[in-house]
């Protein structure tokens, strides 16, 4: 007696599979738009933690407001200190940086022979390295030597109104703004020499290297 034939599995039409195609696109442009952006590390002002070339991801969304619909979906949180940060440029318009966030606001943070102290306390900071190994007055012991005594370059506009958050020996944070300074702290050009960085700047935060 023969076997009943196996019914056909039905067959995907053209339309669906285009359906199905737009679906999977558009799913991909909303991640790529808004959840997740790629990025490429440009300078070597965060070495070793980051090498120039460097292609990481980074989550737009972790530091934004959250939203109605979707806030339980997402671990939002606030910035914190050591969060290593993606932020568009104060001194320079359209440029994506890379830093670690030293203050939030309110710190007070100073520079003594290098070392970074917050609120008095002076920072253990394993991950920094000195690739120079030399010595400029102003970078090392910001902000309470003057830029004119140094080799330093910060930004006019810095160099203006910076004085208004330096109290004693420290700088202060203000409301809605972030320290930030790179691991190689010789070479980085931060927030020492262009100021901080407004909370509207942050991007996000780099999730991991998906190629080196």
């Amino acid at each position: 007696m023969a076997k009943p034939a196996k019914p056909e599995k039905p067959r995907e039409s053209t339309v669906e599979f285009l359906a199905s195609l737009a679906s999977v696109l558009v799913t991909g442009l909303f991640i790529i738009t808004f959840i997740v952006q790629a990025f490429e590390i440009p300078s070597p002002s965060m070495e070793d933690t980051l090498l120039i070339g460097d292609h990481v991801f980074v989550n737009r969304i972790q530091f934004s407001p959250p939203s109605a619909w979707i806030g339980p979906l997402i671990p939002y949180r606030n910035i914190h200190h050591d969060d290593i940060v993606v932020f568009l440029s104060p001194a320079e318009p359209g440029l994506y940086v890379v830093k670690r966030v030293i203050g939030t606001p309110g710190d007070k943070i100073h520079l003594r022979d290098g070392a970074v102290y917050r609120n008095g306390d002076k920072l253990n900071e394993p991950y920094v390295i000195h690739s120079k190994g030399d010595y400029d007055p102003y970078r090392d012991n910001f902000p309470a030597v003057s830029p004119e005594n140094s080799n330093a370059s910060p930004s006019p506009e810095w160099q203006v109104s910076m004085r208004q958050y330096v109290e004693g020996e420290n700088i202060v944070v203000p409301a809605e703004s972030y320290f930030m300074m790179g691991d190689n702290r010789d070479v980085s050009y931060d927030s020492r020499y262009w100021g901080f960085v407004p909370k509207e700047n942050v991007i996000g935060r780099p999730m991991f290297i998906y190629w080196s």
